[in-house]
């Protein structure tokens, strides 16, 4: 089995970090580095504005001598660790904080112009070749009489904001490491609770593929995966059961069918070489004809059962009297009913209860239960039919007076092939079968059979079908 799904999400973990520490590297950096700078200008831009408007002008004005603008700038720019600068419109130095004050051979900016900071208050480079290394520069004007009479700037290492940009990165690295790590806990959990589990599951699933139904998944969980595990765990449960029954199916069919050929075998061998007299042979050959007989009823209700269960049952509903039906299924066991001395008690509702189903189909559930009440009730004993309506479902009921079923086989009664161990020295033809295709035949119109039995004292079985809804008297023929 190729893991590939574990080794998509460990991937993509790397790509995660991978991504994150590239982002990290190049996006945030140059992010961090805009936003100190901006910050950076906006500082000491205020400064200059500061300086521009007091020490500066007052200098011009006359009011301040070089000398304490000169202390005041030098004080400063200790301070904010920067160059102070005061220019002249030309670019003349007229102050500096790094360099004495030449009033006889004052230096000068080469090229000086302030229109190239037009746009923004501020400018990184080496400030018209002043310095070896970039510098931020902010310039604030000094006026006087609303003439422009010259700039104060100042400058500052970008060095020093690299400095303070690697330190805030590297905060974002550790932020980024810390997520990367909680990152692995959440995927080893995930192996733990989802990818573990569902490892578990799939080699289930093979399991039972290759047959192992009794293979149990041990995972105990109240979420999805826990609910697919008991789900699979229930499916391979009722596969069991399914390949237990379909053993179990082949079991009854092999004896059901072995115990006639082994008659017709046997007596049509002892036929052959003389065992049994000639004048015997229409006893014998009665017989064979029974156990013929036998054979197809049982080979007719598998294919019925068969077809019940693959095909689905097609019904053909019409509205018939089913205490007709009744009546007419009853004549049918006259002779069976005469030679066990059995009576049949009716006591249907109304002298019309019309119902909405499938005539042929019903009438063969009568058959199998009247016929199955027949068979396990004593001689001289009765069988009550009856008929009732309920909440707009009519109820019928085939009660005897036989042995009854144990308690324990009450719930099996409806599987295929089932026999108590009383009824299989009871019944020497039956197949098994009916009331199973009873079953099937009475669940496709939607409705139930139940059975109430009481060993020793006899049994009930009732089933019930939908009221027709017709309210005239015109029914199908029947």
């Amino acid at each position: 089995m190729k893991r590939t799904l574990y080794l998509k999400i460990l991937i993509a973990y790397f790509i995660f970090g991978v991504f994150g520490f590239v982002i990290v590297a190049t996006f945030m950096q140059q992010m961090t580095t805009k936003q100190l700078q901006k910050s950076k200008a906006e500082e000491l831009y205020n400064v200059a504005n500061v300086l521009a408007e007091n020490e500066a002008t007052n200098l011009y004005k006359n009011e301040l001598s070089l000398t304490a603008v000169k202390a005041s700038i030098d004080s400063l720019s200790a301070i904010i660790n920067a160059r102070i600068q005061i220019l002249n419109p030309s670019g003349l130095i007229v102050l500096d904080s790094e360099s004495d004050i030449n009033i006889d051979d004052p230096a000068s900016v080469n090229g000086f112009d302030i229109t190239k900071l037009s746009g923004s208050f501020y400018s990184i480079g080496r400030f018209y070749d002043q310095f070896q290394s970039d510098h931020l520069s902010v310039a604030a004007p000094v006026t006087t009489n609303y003439t422009v009479r010259g700039y104060l700037v100042i400058h500052y290492d970008i060095s020093l904001l690299e400095n303070s940009t690697n330190t805030l990165v590297n905060i974002d690295y550790i932020m980024l490491l810390i997520l990367f790590l909680l990152s692995l806990i959440i995927l080893i959990f995930f192996s733990e609770l989802v990818y573990g589990p569902l490892l578990r599951i799939i080699t289930a699933t093979e399991q039972y593929a290759a047959g192992n139904l009794r293979y149990e998944i041990s995972i105990e969980s109240d979420d999805e995966i826990g609910y697919l595990a008991a789900s699979l765990s229930y499916m391979a449960q009722e596969l069991a059961k399914g390949e237990d029954n379909q053993k179990h199916l082949v079991a009854n069919v092999s004896h059901d069918f072995r115990s006639p050929l082994t008659s017709i075998k046997g007596y049509l061998e002892a036929m052959k070489d003389g065992t049994i007299p000639e004048e015997m042979y229409p006893k014998y050959i009665g017989i064979v004809i029974n156990e013929t007989d036998r054979l197809i009823k049982l080979t007719n209700n598998l294919l019925t059962l068969n077809n019940l269960n693959t095909q689905g049952m097609i019904l053909e509903k019409s509205s018939f009297d089913i205490n007709v039906i009744i009546r007419k299924t009853i004549s049918t066991f006259e002779g069976s009913c005469r030679e066990k001395r059995i009576s049949i008690k009716l006591s249907l509702t109304g002298e019309k209860l019309l119902v909405y189903a499938d005539l042929s189909r019903i009438q063969q559930v009568l058959y199998n239960l009247i016929d199955n009440a027949i068979k396990f009730s004593h001689k001289d004993s009765t069988i009550t039919i009856d008929t009732s309506l309920k909440h707009n479902k009519v109820f019928v009921s085939v009660k005897d007076s036989g042995i009854g079923i144990p308690k324990d086989s009450v719930p099996l009664v409806f599987d295929r092939f089932y026999k108590t161990d009383i009824s299989r020295g009871k019944d020497k033809k039956g197949t098994g079968l009916g009331l199973s295709i009873t079953r099937e035949i009475i669940r496709a119109h939607g409705e139930n059979i139940n059975v109430i039995s009481t060993e020793g004292v006899g049994s009930e079985f009732i089933f019930s079908l939908p009221l027709s809804s017709e309210d005239d008297d015109e029914e199908d023929d029947i």
